[in-house]
């Protein structure tokens, strides 16, 4: 499922990022990697804040849907 679907107070694993290149590395470099849990600390619509390897990242919608996940606990 997309990061988009994930519910605030939810962790998920990230199964998959898309993109191309260029997004795809941006999104590593942020730390969205294959296996690699966060949490969602909120969401604004599609636009979502999430905590990452110890920091707080903010995605807007369309990056987040490039982001695969699996899970969901709270």
């Amino acid at each position: 499922m997309p990061l988009t679907v994930a519910r605030e107070g939810e962790t998920v694993r990230i199964v998959k990022v898309g993109g191309l290149e260029e997004t795809h590395r941006h999104l590593e470099e942020l730390g969205f990697v294959p296996d690699t849990e966060v949490s969602v600390i909120s969401k604004v619509g599609q636009n979502i804040i999430l905590n990452v390897r110890d920091s707080r990242v903010g995605l807007d919608g369309e990056l987040a849907k490039k982001i695969m996940v699996e899970g969901g606990k709270s």
